[in-house]
């Protein structure tokens, strides 16, 4: 069935409000439209890593979740939500569960990228009936703001401040959804929260109900790390994927497919200069920084476009 938004909107919410997650975060905006995805029959078991998510919609005893709600430690996501899988599988040839459920992890960078990759990459590799989703805001946003393995090159945290020693963080971000590629999933995917939210939902939708394991790795601005005005929480997700710093695509086996192309490509100058943690960026005689992330933008892209057949 095609997407229809106003359809989609009239499905019961599964994320309540109420929650305290930070005004102009992007995770519960992600949240709540890959929840919208699940048919609304179909019970859902949910593990959230130790992280922004899981602290501001879960303070015992009080829940804003609707579905089953597991809290993991920081780096046991995947692990316990494939626990939860396997029993249900075994119960369920035993007669003792009716009924559909989807079971769904959802980790930040730091959960993930990081700290959770052990768990993440056996969960995957097992092929457990599962989705894992990482609503990446690159850094550890919930425990002061220190530089993750997804933060981008010279981004400004307070591990890797932006000053006289260091311009900020020297490496660049790891290309997860690659790696996630390699396990030869049956989908993987990169979303973010634009437009009327077609491209997350429909992506949610096929990673909840393709059989085995699936990885999403979705793009989620957060206002106190990146420092931005909480209002410009869509133009930034937007900004994004217009300068293909974060691509929308997804691959699903094996087959890489391109979602969006960019008509006019933006510079990736338009995205930085939105956000306070690359402001030492625009000092003089820092341009050469900016020209370096361009030319990793473009190197990504373009491998990118490679790997799905497409030209430039």
């Amino acid at each position: 069935m095609a997407y229809n938004l106003k359809e989609v909107a009239k499905k019961p919410e599964r994320l309540t409000g109420g929650h305290r997650m930070c005004a102009g975060c992007g995770a519960p905006v992600v949240v709540r439209q890959i929840l919208r995805a699940l048919k609304p029959e179909d019970h859902a078991v949910i593990g959230s890593a130790t992280g922004c998510l899981e602290v501001s919609t879960f303070l015992y005893p009080y829940t804003a979740w609707k579905d089953s709600f597991i809290h993991n430690a920081f780096e046991n996501s995947a692990a316990n939500i494939s626990g939860a899988e396997a029993a249900y599988v075994a119960m369920k040839k035993r007669g003792k569960v009716k009924g559909e459920t989807k079971f769904i992890a959802f980790g930040g960078d730091g959960g993930t990228y990081d700290i959770g990759l052990q768990s993440l990459s056996g969960a995957m590799e097992r092929g457990h009936d599962m989705v894992y989703v990482c609503y990446d805001n690159g850094a550890y946003m919930n425990t002061g703001i220190q530089r993750s393995s997804a933060t981008p090159k010279y981004a400004d945290t307070t591990t890797s401040p932006a000053g006289k020693v260091i311009p900020g963080k020297l490496q660049w971000r790891k290309d997860l959804t690659g790696i996630m590629a390699s396990h030869n999933l049956p989908y993987v995917c990169q979303t973010a929260a634009i437009g009327n939210m077609k491209d997350l939902y429909e992506k949610s939708e096929k990673a909840l109900y393709t059989k085995g394991a699936a990885f999403m790795n979705v793009l989620a601005p957060c206002p106190r790390g990146w420092i931005y005005n909480t209002p410009d929480l869509m133009e930034l997700n937007k900004l994004a994927v217009e300068t293909c710093f974060w691509p929308l695509y997804e691959i699903i086996d094996g087959k890489y497919i391109v979602n969006y192309k960019p008509k006019n490509k933006l510079p990736v100058v338009d995205f930085l200069k939105k956000q306070g943690r690359f402001k030492h960026l625009f000092k003089a005689g820092n341009e050469y920084m900016i020209e370096e992330i361009q030319n990793e933008v473009d190197k990504r892209w373009e491998e990118l476009l490679r790997l799905a057949g497409e030209e430039a």
